[in-house]
């Protein structure tokens, strides 16, 4: 027998363009974007000035005792103690995908059920605790600052709450971090170690979260916010940043098809690289992201002209999207194979850690209801994206294959390769 097949069976979104399948769906079919001006520090003129706002919830005291969030969830409010605000939208997506895989609590507490996170922790809460630690010269300590603050806090209090016992492990690649988690999540399932993962991934919408990518240039400046997100486009200017949550559960394909799960899409393969060449910025000619995709499709047994559509990495930054294109022609164009290209964080902002799963969800659902995401505010293309496929609006049609790609800080570069189930 060769290695067990792997396919996604839930879903679950709390993300600027909806906080339920049925929304995000509907967005990415009519290109609805979730991207709003906001004042990131009430009272400062600062010159970022949108984001992708988060609608239903409000995490904005610093107590969790004051947060609120739509109804329809039965998690208890006490769960919130030790979690940051991001762990609240976490909570609400991972019950979306528990319903949406039809899995129950035994299910969960399985020893064959693992979980992986990632997120960059809560720069909010630790503010708050640290100056609350100095300021009472160390009398005052909140008994949950460190496991509610740091970048573990989805681990420590998602494991605990959902009783897992198979595996938990956090992931820190930056905003490759849980597109990684998806990838290292199949191997798990392909090697028999466990029969189902969940990937979880979830940011904070705080102005201590988002606005320090300011300080490296990264942030767009435009202040309207249909135009301030425009991956790929020549007057791209920076990212616009989003806070949300999104989850995936993987299982092995045998037990999903036996129990009768829902069948999203088979996880076909993976691969990833390095670039070895900044801290920050993408390899400018894209060589690191070529190589991860090029071992994605080995993985699967795929050529480039077997990819009906890419859902990019590109975050509407003036280097990294000028990387990316270079890369994707270097695969696809050089082969003579013309995919459908999209980045879908012009709709959403860009989701830093939790991007890679929330876009991986976005894929499963355009396999599963038949449609591929247009490319929304690319209305002049950069020259470097010559002879790349992008469709003006969303297609009607069902992409049979589709390649997703993330890269992060450090030069990690991570692919993922989907395909129609049964196929």
């Amino acid at each position: 027998m060769g290695p067990a097949r792997v396919v996604i069976t839930g879903v679950g979104f709390v993300t600027s363009i909806g906080n339920s399948r049925a929304e995000v769906a509907n967005s990415l079919r009519t290109l609805r974007s979730g991207i709003e001006r906001w004042d990131f520090l009430p009272g400062a003129d600062l010159p970022v000035k949108v984001v992708g706002t988060i609608k239903g919830f409000d995490t904005s005291t610093a107590q969790w005792g004051g947060w609120t969030w739509p109804d329809g969830y039965t998690f208890p409010r006490e769960a919130l103690r030790a979690m940051p605000p991001h762990g609240l939208y976490a909570l609400c997506a991972v019950e979306q995908a528990n319903r949406d895989a039809r899995l129950e609590a035994a299910d969960l507490a399985s020893e064959e059920t693992g979980m992986f996170c990632a997120s960059a922790g809560s720069p909010r809460l630790l503010r708050n605790y640290l100056n609350q630690l100095h300021d009472s010269r160390g009398a005052r300590l909140a008994p949950m600052g460190v496991v509610s603050a740091i970048a573990g806090a989805l681990n420590f209090n998602l494991g605990a709450q959902f009783g897992i016992r198979g595996a938990v492990a956090g992931f820190s690649s930056a905003c490759a971090s849980t597109t990684q988690a998806l990838g290292y999540a199949c191997d798990e399932i392909r090697l028999g170690r466990l029969r189902r993962l969940l990937v979880v991934g979830g940011e904070d919408l705080s102005f201590e979260s988002l606005y320090p990518f300011h300080g490296m240039r990264a942030l767009s400046r435009n202040p309207d916010p249909a135009r301030a997100s425009r991956p790929f486009d020549r007057d791209r200017d920076g990212f616009v940043a989003t806070g949300g949550a999104a989850a995936i559960w993987l299982e092995e394909a045998e037990s999903a098809v036996r129990r009768g799960a829902p069948l999203y899409a088979e996880l076909v393969g993976w691969g990833q690289s390095a670039d070895g060449h900044s801290v920050a910025q993408s390899d400018p000619d894209g060589r690191g992201l070529a190589v991860a995709m090029r071992r994605a499709l080995a993985s699967a047994r795929l050529a480039p002209g077997d990819i009906d559509y890419v859902n990019a990495h590109a975050t509407s930054t003036p280097a990294g999207d000028a990387s990316e294109a270079g890369a994707l022609r270097a695969v696809f164009s050089e082969s003579g194979a013309r995919p459908c290209v999209s980045s879908t964080k012009a709709l959403t902002g860009h989701g830093l850690s939790f991007s890679g799963v929330m876009e991986t969800a976005f894929c499963a659902l355009a396999i599963a209801e038949g449609f591929i995401p247009g490319a929304a505010n690319l209305a002049h293309p950069d020259e470097a994206c010559a002879g790349l496929n992008f469709p003006q609006s969303t297609l009607a049609q069902a992409p049979r294959t589709i390649l997703k790609n993330s890269s992060g800080f450090g030069g990690s570069n991570v692919s993922l390769i989907l395909r129609r189930w049964p196929n």
